[in-house]
């Protein structure tokens, strides 16, 4: 973990959801996609307290094991659509936080490269963010990486695109995953208020400082 704040940062990595734009109902997300596992009868220890991506893997591994292999393609495949329908609906009524883009413009002005990498669907995140390209050098959403947070090659395959170390990077989020991620990673890790977490939270999470919100950074 870095334990003091670089004197000049070569890259910032931004959370999406909670940090750049208002949170997801990742709650009521997840009770959906829990009740679809249910419906297959796979044994709820299975998915127990795993993220909503995280549940559909384990369940459609375990109905494979049980030899149900078309049923757990379709599992897949209808517990995945649900997801993206789920995101882009809430897309639609949602826009970025308002100053995210002057102050996206004033870190870059710093010769600060920027990324964005989150567990939303690129087609939500460029709904709500339709001109990310004029502000954000890379973006990793969920259907760019097989890999996503708190796994750090998530984190790692957006900082190989800006050509960027992590020992000279931050990772800013409000969700604990964001900090996790970073810390095992040896990021700055700058945890924010404006999302699912407190500051302890993301503290305990490896944050190095938590700020109220991205515009503080």
């Amino acid at each position: 973990m870095a334990n003091n704040r670089p004197a000049q940062f070569q890259a910032i990595l931004f959370d999406f959801d909670g940090t750049l734009a208002p949170n997801l109902d990742l709650a009521d997300m997840r009770r959906q996609i829990a009740a679809m596992a249910a419906a297959t009868q796979t044994p709820a220890d299975v998915y127990a307290d795993l993220y909503i991506v995280e549940i559909i893997t384990a369940t459609s591994a375990w109905m494979r094991g049980q030899n149900q292999h078309k049923q757990a393609d379709e599992f897949e495949a209808a517990s995945h659509q649900r997801i993206i329908d789920i995101e882009v609906a809430a897309a639609q009524t949602t826009n970025l936080f308002s100053q995210a883009r002057s102050k996206l413009t004033a870190l870059r002005q710093q010769n600060i490269k920027l990324g964005i990498v989150t567990r939303n669907c690129r087609a939500a995140v460029l709904q709500m963010f339709p001109d990310l390209d004029d502000y954000v050098d890379a973006l990793h959403a969920r259907d760019d990486t097989v890999h996503l947070k708190p796994d750090v090659r998530h984190l790692q395959a957006n900082l190989d695109v800006l050509n960027c170390s992590a020992q000279h990077s931050a990772m800013v989020g409000d969700g604990a995953l964001d900090m996790q991620a970073g810390k095992d990673l040896n990021m700055y890790c700058i945890g924010v208020l404006s999302g699912s977490n407190d500051a302890q939270a993301l503290l305990n999470a490896g944050a190095n400082e938590v700020l109220q919100d991205y515009r503080e950074i």
